[in-house]
């Protein structure tokens, strides 16, 4: 059974950093990337990066570029897939979610979050002073 579960968030003061985690099991990774996509309240969901699992290519929305890096351990049993965040800012406060991207649309991932196919729970990340 496919589980995405996401851990990390909290509170951060702008100029901080938190590592999100999104524990991944049940996946077979030669056929998802794994994204992380946030939705602030009254805005609707977008991308923020993706990796692919099998050619490890790794992509980023422009507001976090730079700041933010993606990453992934583990193999096909269970793996994690992690999201660095450096220099955060107020307008990073949001849900953030992992989700499984099919690896034929993996190039849209950061621009088009409707199509992953699994999503985690989400973990609450607020950047305030």
């Amino acid at each position: 059974q496919l589980q995405l579960v996401e851990s990390g968030g909290g509170l951060v003061q702008p100029g901080g950093s938190l590592r999100l985690s999104c524990a991944v099991s049940g996946v077979a990774l030669e056929e998802y990337a794994i994204g992380w996509f946030r939705q602030a309240p009254g805005k609707e969901r977008e991308g923020v990066s993706c990796i692919g699992s099998v050619d490890g290519n790794t992509y980023y929305a422009d507001s976090v570029e730079g700041r933010f890096t993606i990453s992934r351990a583990g193999d096909n049993a269970e793996s994690t897939v992690d999201l660095q965040m450096n220099s955060l800012e107020p307008e990073d406060t949001a849900v953030y979610y992992c989700a499984a991207v099919p690896v034929q649309v993996q190039v849209l991932c950061v621009g088009a979050p409707t199509v992953a196919d699994y999503w985690g729970q989400g973990t609450q990340v607020t950047v305030s002073s």
